[in-house]
Parts: C-alpha cells; sequence; structure tokens
C-alpha cells in the first residue's frame, strides 16, 4: 500500500485547507513529527555507552537527520504560503485596477 493510499484521508483535508503541495508538505510533516517523537522514545531505552544523559550515536543522526528534514519542510510551507499570499494580493490589486 502506497503512502498516499495509507493517508488518503489526512491528505484530502490538509490539501483542501491548504491547497494540494502545502496539503501535502503538511502530511509529510505529520509523519516527520511521529518518527521523531518514536525515535526519542527509543532513545530513552538505548542511551549512549559514552553518555548515558544522551541517546545512542545512531539515535543522535536519525534524531539529527529528521530535525533537518522536519525544518526544510517548515521552510518550504511557508515560502508557498508567502507565493500565495503575494498572488492574492496582485490579484486584487488588479481588480481594483480593472
Amino acid at each position: 500500500m502506497s503512502i498516499f493510499d495509507e493517508k488518503r484521508a489526512e491528505i484530502e483535508k490538509y490539501e483542501f485547507m491548504m491547497g494540494a503541495e502545502r496539503g501535502r508538505l503538511a502530511v509529510a510533516l505529520d509523519l516527520v513529527t511521529d518518527s521523531l517523537i518514536l525515535v526519542g522514545q527509543h532513545g530513552v531505552y538505548c542511551a549512549s555507552s559514552r553518555n548515558p544523559a544522551a541517546p545512542a550515536l545512531d539515535l543522535q543522526a536519525v534524531l539529527g537527520g529528521l530535525e533537518g528534514a522536519k525544518a526544510l519542510i517548515q521552510s518550504v510551507m511557508e515560502e508557498l504560503r508567502i507565493q500565495r499570499e503575494a498572488a492574492r494580493e496582485r490579484a486584487r490589486r488588479r481588480e481594483g485596477v480593472a
């Protein structure tokens, strides 16, 4: 089963609220956030032998990658929002001129 089938309801909900691109990114962001939570919980049980207060090195790498991916997704969503608002503003101005 593909992610599109598995998350169909969520994708449709977010696409309706935010548009196709931002909606799919929102679902991806939810998936990344859920993964961060799971890895973080796993990190409680798999502590580093060098520093018992920190997760194992492999989990630290996974957490870092997921956090980076989350930040990138958020930045793209924000850029798309800005572009959409700018397009709406241009359309309003054209309507006012016409």
